[in-house]
């Protein structure tokens, strides 16, 4: 079920916005693509980050495992 809100846009926004959807376009439905998409977006930037961050934290020992792996390797 969907929830009714209100959104202010600035005039330059809402000019592009109505552009954007043209006569018989769906300010909401571009409105509501838009910020699921932003909300993936910035999710993904905040799993990526903490991944980054573990990774980081492990670096040496992870460096090490690798090294020790590729000396079993032959040339």
């Amino acid at each position: 079920m969907k929830r009714k809100t209100s959104v202010t846009l600035a005039p330059d926004v809402a000019r592009a916005l109505d552009r954007f959807v043209g006569k018989t376009g769906n300010r909401s439905a571009v409105i509501e693509r838009a910020v699921k998409e932003l909300i993936a977006r910035e999710s993904k930037r905040q799993r990526d980050a903490r991944e980054l961050e573990l990774i980081d934290r492990n670096a040496t020992r992870l460096n090490a495992e690798a090294e020790d792996v590729l000396g079993f390797q032959a040339e």
